[in-house]
């Protein structure tokens, strides 16, 4: 429930990928955004922020307002992008960005435009994908992504198994899921012979059935949200990050592949907050296939249930500029 493939993001001013300003092509007449960190001053490291040691495992973020744009602890660049209604042109904006910093590329490939009067219907997206009337919309993106110098991961579809209605694609049978991907990550194949491709459950039970074949999927990725106010009411108590992940690692820990923690945030008191914050890129021996966590420094986009609204994630309050 958590990409910024939302109406929340569709303004004027553009659309965000991850510290790159991009514009669909509905949008065309505006001009094109800036990378936001190199107009954000350097701030000093919040408390929220995630505590990065030599010790510990992989970090990165999805940063649209440049917040770790100065951080030499994130190492990888999160983006999300539709694939259609959008200019790829922008891609090198954001590899650009990321080369600068040394970060690993990893593009959230959304199989939908972000204006929701232009979708198709679940079950009209599912059939133009299998009769492969979008291998062109995949090969575009990957015969972009083929040019650009950082190292690049290709995320498809992401959460599938949440059937919270935010996905068109989140409501398909687990075949016809497996079916999907693995026709998008063979078509980008052709063009893009150097990524790695993850596939990225929420990390529900039922996940399994999504699974498309360990010789389509490199990376596994999972989503893990703290919320205490959510947790204190479902639970009676707060919740640690590794109480968060124990249950989808353990769907997902018997494929043998890299784990990553491809979504990332919590909000609470500083308590709470401080925990977290010291917890998520630690190694531990119960999870040993973890190798990344990946902060999404920014508002929720999709109302989480039972009125707990848009959670703010982010670990910055306020940009100086």
């Amino acid at each position: 429930m958590h990409s910024p493939s939302k109406i929340a993001l569709l303004s004027l001013t553009g659309l965000l990928l991850s510290g790159v300003a991009v514009l669909p092509t509905a949008l065309g007449s505006f001009a094109e955004g800036q990378p936001l960190a190199m107009t954000t001053s350097s701030i000093a490291p919040p408390t929220k922020m995630p505590v990065v040691t030599k010790e510990s495992i992989t970090f990165g973020a999805y940063d649209p307002h440049g917040d770790l744009g100065a951080s030499p602890d994130s190492k990888i660049e999160h983006l999300f992008l539709p694939w259609e209604d959008v200019d790829l042109g922008t891609l090198t904006l954001a590899d650009n960005y990321a080369q600068a910093r040394g970060r690993t590329l990893l593009i959230s490939v959304e199989p939908w435009t972000w204006s929701a009067d232009w979708r198709q219907t679940s079950q009209e997206l599912l059939h133009s994908i299998l009769d492969g009337s979008r291998d062109a919309n995949m090969a575009a993106i990957c015969s972009t992504a083929a040019k650009l110098k950082s190292p690049v991961i290709i995320r498809w579809g992401q959460e599938m198994d949440e059937t919270d209605s935010q996905f068109s694609w989140s409501h398909w049978q687990g075949a016809d899921y497996a079916k999907a991907y693995r026709r998008m990550v063979e078509v980008c194949k052709v063009h893009l012979k150097t990524a790695k491709y993850m596939w990225s459950p929420k990390g529900n039970e039922g996940l399994q059935a999504f699974y498309p074949g360990n010789d389509v999927v490199d990376l596994i990725g999972l989503s893990v949200f703290g919320l205490e106010q959510y947790d204190r009411d479902k639970t009676g108590r707060d919740q640690t990050f590794a109480e968060h992940l124990a249950p989808g690692y353990a769907r997902v820990a018997g494929y043998g592949k890299p784990i990553m923690v491809a979504e990332l945030g919590y909000e609470g008191d500083d308590s709470f907050v401080r925990n977290w914050a010291e917890s998520v890129t630690k190694r531990y021996p119960q999870f040993p296939a973890l190798s990344a966590v990946i902060y999404f420094n920014d508002r929720e986009v999709y109302p989480w249930p039972d009125g707990y609204g848009r959670p703010d994630w982010r670990v910055v309050r306020e940009s100086i500029n």
